[in-house]
């Protein structure tokens, strides 16, 4: 297993829609050990694939909470949204060192494919549906900025440049 490179903020891979993920095999059992290393590492509980500058539907998550296995997924999307809309601060390892609070709904459906090509239906709440709706947004071009307020995004991202100059 090998850490792989986080792509940052402005990079294109961040702001594409992200292809189907072909057939399981052992190069995607390489990648998929390669994504939770470099996650662990970077102390994140999901990364997706544009993250490390492939643009391909693949998503891993490890939330520790109620018991949940990490997870791999291949090509998810959100099939249904449930519950009311919640608000709670979420990072990404793609915009180290900020933070906000985004609005998301309390639970969701995600249909997928697991590690293997089999079918899995996902239905989630608390931190692993807001973990797998920020992973799947990242799929789609969707950073957890643009779900913020303008003027706080504004904030978010000036603070970003701030921190990035520092380094």
């Amino acid at each position: 297993m090998s850490l792989l490179k986080i792509e940052l903020l402005g990079a294109d891979v961040l702001r594409q829609k992200a292809v189907d993920v072909p057939t399981p095999g052992p190069e995607l059992d390489r990648l998929v050990a390669d994504m939770f290393e470099t996650m662990y590492e970077a102390r994140g509980i999901g990364l997706a694939a544009p993250q490390i500058g492939l643009s391909q539907r693949l998503i891993v998550v490890d939330v520790k909470e109620d018991g949940h296995a990490p997870m791999a997924l291949l090509n998810p999307v959100v099939a249904e949204f449930r519950g009311r809309q919640e608000k709670y601060e979420e990072g990404c390892l793609s915009i180290p060192g900020i933070s906000g609070h985004v609005d998301r709904p309390e639970a969701c459906v995600v249909d997928a494919l697991d590690q293997q090509g089999n079918p899995v239906r996902i239905e989630a709440d608390g931190m692993l549906a807001r973990c797998l709706q920020h992973e799947i947004d990242h799929l789609d071009g969707i950073l957890f900025l643009d779900r913020l307020s303008p003027i706080k995004r504004n904030m978010l991202l000036k603070k970003y440049r701030k921190l990035a100059k520092e380094d």
